[in-house]
């Protein structure tokens, strides 16, 4: 099994985690609501996909008292 003769430097370290940064998530027009949305999602605002409710939405502040 190979095994690595010398140490990685942290230039080529950071080299080969170039392309691992977290980016934001893509965000869509809702065509019900207009809200932005996460794509191929339903809608957090409205419930809606695909043009039809797809989720029921709780008002806030139906949770009851414990």
């Amino acid at each position: 099994m190979g095994v690595p003769k010398r140490r990685v430097s942290h230039a080529r370290q950071g080299e080969r985690r170039a392309h691992l940064a977290i980016t934001l998530p893509k965000l869509e027009e809702c065509p019900h609501c207009h809200e932005l949305k996460r794509s191929h999602h339903a809608c957090p605002n409205c419930g809606y996909y695909g043009g039809r409710p797809a989720i029921d939405l709780k008002p806030a502040g139906d949770e009851p008292a414990s």
